[in-house]
């Protein structure tokens, strides 16, 4: 009898198109892997196949040139992220990272989507799902992010009508899907800040150029991902329904 899927992972099958294999794999997503076999880069058994649609097993030997490829359970875990850790699966001065957080969460290699820098709080999503990181990576789907943001002097109603109109940074033009006081609005320092772009610490640098200083940022909404019910420092594995969402973007 088949194990039923622990929530945070993927239900288990006896067959899978190559495509997913390779892409579960962590090498790209379905669509690039699928010019990857039509290349014929990649072999099934020492045999290459560039048949679109092929389906494999479990006991299958796949490779990609001389990469063996190993088909894990693919894993969703979402982390609340505290100050002090940086986003890096590997740090050569020994820094605390967000990997340390989660090191007991599964066996499977997990790697984190995007990255929130030292200082930055929030949501921060891990998985071994090539195709889903992609996804949520990429500017073309406009992934929806809320952050509440501390600053060192109370915001003009001018500065929050200047980013909701658009603000040149020097990679490009940002522009804020909504900004509002937080709370009752009485302390003007609290924003709320929504935005669709993923351009490196673009929330800071808005306020910088503005002439703020950020002293808090959390990360409290991502791709429809919350924290409630998720302390500070704490990760769980993804519900089912949460996962359906995800999956759901770009379709």
């Amino acid at each position: 009898m088949k194990r039923k899927p622990r929530p945070g992972e993927e239900p288990e099958s006896d067959l899978i198109r190559l495509n997913r294999y390779i892409a579960n794999a962590g090498i790209c997503s379905r669509r690039e892997a699928d010019k990857l076999i039509e290349a014929g880069a990649v072999q099934v058994n020492g045999k290459v196949v560039t048949e679109l649609g092929t389906k494999v097993s479990r006991t299958d030997k796949i490779s990609y040139g001389d990469q063996a490829l190993s088909r894990e359970k693919l894993r969703y875990v979402l982390l609340n992220k505290p100050k002090g850790f940086i986003t890096t699966t590997d740090d050569p001065e020994n820094r605390k990272t967000v990997m340390n957080l989660i090191a007991r969460a599964c066996k499977e290699r997990i790697y984190p989507v995007g990255r929130l820098d030292r200082n930055t709080t929030g949501l921060l999503l891990f998985t071994n799902d090539g195709e889903i990181a992609k996804r949520l990576s990429h500017p073309r789907y406009g992934i929806k992010k809320i952050y509440h943001v501390g600053l060192d002097k109370n915001v003009s109603v001018g500065d929050m009508k200047s980013i909701l109109a658009g603000m040149e940074l020097e990679d490009g033009i940002v522009k804020a899907d909504a900004i509002e006081f937080v709370g009752d609005g009485k302390d003007k320092k609290e924003i709320g800040l929504e935005l669709h772009t993923g351009q490196n610490r673009v929330v800071r640098r808005i306020f910088e150029k503005l002439g703020y200083k950020v002293v808090k940022l959390d990360r409290v909404y991502y791709a429809g991902l919350t924290k409630k019910n998720l302390p500070r420092g704490e990760w769980r594995f993804l519900e089912e329904k949460e996962l359906n969402m995800l999956k759901m973007i770009g379709h």
